[in-house]
């Protein structure tokens, strides 16, 4: 079975952030690091040398294979800023509802700017992903 790529590394986080070329992606990415270093206590780390990621986990799925990922994180792409709700955005329409314009993937949020959505509504959408995450997943993992 080949190896996941998308590992966690010792990369400095903050080197990383100041490397963004689009200084509002720059400070938008900060600012969401901040927020997500708060909601899980955890310090953030580079995965895969384009991901900020917080705490991992471990799962396996019905085929036999297995990983370890982080439970939540971002990365600040070229496009948008995007925000790794690992529990499924699709679980999450009534915050979704709320938050302002945003794109999605199966557990992306595409963010342009953070302008453009409810920050307040957002932390509430990390918790709840971040809780979920705890439930399904209780045992917290080194990567």
């Amino acid at each position: 079975m080949a190896e996941l790529k998308t590992r966690p590394s010792d990369e400095d986080v903050d080197a990383f952030i100041t490397s963004v070329e689009n200084e509002k992606r720059r400070e938008d990415c900060r600012t969401v690091v901040r927020m997500l270093s708060r909601l899980t206590g955890e310090q953030p780390r580079i995965w895969g040398g384009s991901i900020i990621g917080f705490g991992s986990y471990h799962y396996e799925y019905e085929s036999g294979r297995t990983g370890t990922w982080m439970r939540i994180g971002c990365s600040p792409r070229k496009k948008a800023l995007t925000i790794y709700i690992m529990s499924g955005v699709d679980r999450h329409d009534e915050l979704l509802s709320r938050l302002g314009k945003y794109r999605t993937g199966k557990s992306c949020l595409y963010v342009n700017r953070l302008e453009d959505v409810d920050l307040t509504v957002l932390e509430e959408l990390a918790s709840a992903s971040l809780e979920d995450m705890r439930r399904r997943y209780p045992e917290q993992r080194d990567a």
